[in-house]
């Protein structure tokens, strides 16, 4: 999995950074996480072509969040796309969607799909689950999963004269399996890498269920609007502080942490990111056009 962040501030942009956007890029899937307002200048600036897009996924529908949705969408007529977009969200988004089709005009296909709490997505290679946060609306967290999968042992499958063949394929797929009249285990032909766990939480407030949602997540991907000389200002407008998410880290176990959607008043975030590393190390704080391979 590759995260590409396109947009790391909080509800105003700078002259650094843009409003909240991440790509999700797996395979042949592209996601568009959130699309704030410039998310399609911003993928142009990354050399990232928006026909690309396969879906996106809208966390909630505060403005900045989705007020880039109509130009995209232009955009991508524009350059004639082909697909069926998916676009997933919380309760409400079809609605937002009737009025942004009726400004943007755009006539591509377009799947608008409403989802709940639990696992809303998969396919061959991970699963998303949405899990609500505590915000001023409805808004939803990200679990993003990748599917366990099975390295075939070469040093047993030798033993039986087996390096290369289709019935590998098939111990990959977790089955037992008979080669020259002899049965072979996938629990010994095998070993099996568990898939990474990623959590996007964006804006919530602190609350004790949120260790459990990201509870060894390999990485966290987390808003840090304020620091914590700012506590109060987290609660007030139910965002998260720097001591909140160094609090959540270190009590979930969490393996890697991105700090991002900061706050338009911290022109320097390697102090929010310190500020985190005195609960856990593996911290970075995001920049526009940033890169993470996990």
């Amino acid at each position: 999995m590759e995260f590409i962040f396109l947009g790391t501030a909080g509800m105003q942009p700078t002259k650094n950074r843009g409003l909240f956007s991440i790509l999700l890029r797996h395979k042949s899937e592209n996601i568009l996480i959130d699309c704030g307002e410039g998310t399609q200048r911003q993928m142009r600036i990354a050399k990232l072509s928006p026909t690309k897009i396969t879906k996106i996924f809208i966390t909630h529908l505060h403005g900045d969040h989705v007020n880039g949705l109509p130009g995209l969408l232009q955009n991508l007529q524009a350059n004639q796309y082909t697909k069926v977009l998916e676009i997933y969200g919380p309760k409400g988004l079809k609605n937002l969607m009737r009025h942004i089709l009726n400004i943007a005009r755009v006539n591509i296909k377009i799947k608008i799909i409403e989802i709940k709490e639990g696992i809303f997505y998969k396919d061959i290679n991970f699963k998303v689950e949405a899990r609500k946060l505590d915000h001023s609306c409805l808004c939803y967290g990200y679990i993003i999963t990748e599917n366990d999968k099975r390295k075939i042992n070469l040093k047993y499958t030798k033993k039986f004269g087996l390096t290369k063949s289709p019935l590998l394929g098939d111990l990959q797929k977790g089955k037992d399996i008979k080669y020259k009249n002899k049965k072979i285990k996938v629990k010994d032909a095998t070993i099996l890498i568990k898939g990474k766990k990623v959590s996007i939480i964006t804006d919530t407030i602190y609350f004790n269920n949120l260790i459990k949602i990201v509870k060894d997540s390999d990485m966290l991907i987390i808003e840090s609007t304020f620091g914590k000389d700012l506590q109060q200002n987290a609660k007030d407008f139910k965002h998260l502080s720097t001591e909140d998410v160094g609090n959540l880290a270190k009590k979930a176990k969490v393996k890697k942490v991105v700090i991002t959607h900061f706050s338009q008043r911290y022109k320097d975030v390697k102090y929010l990111e310190k500020e985190v590393k005195k609960y856990i190390k593996n911290v970075v704080a995001a920049e526009d056009f940033m890169k993470i391979k996990i």
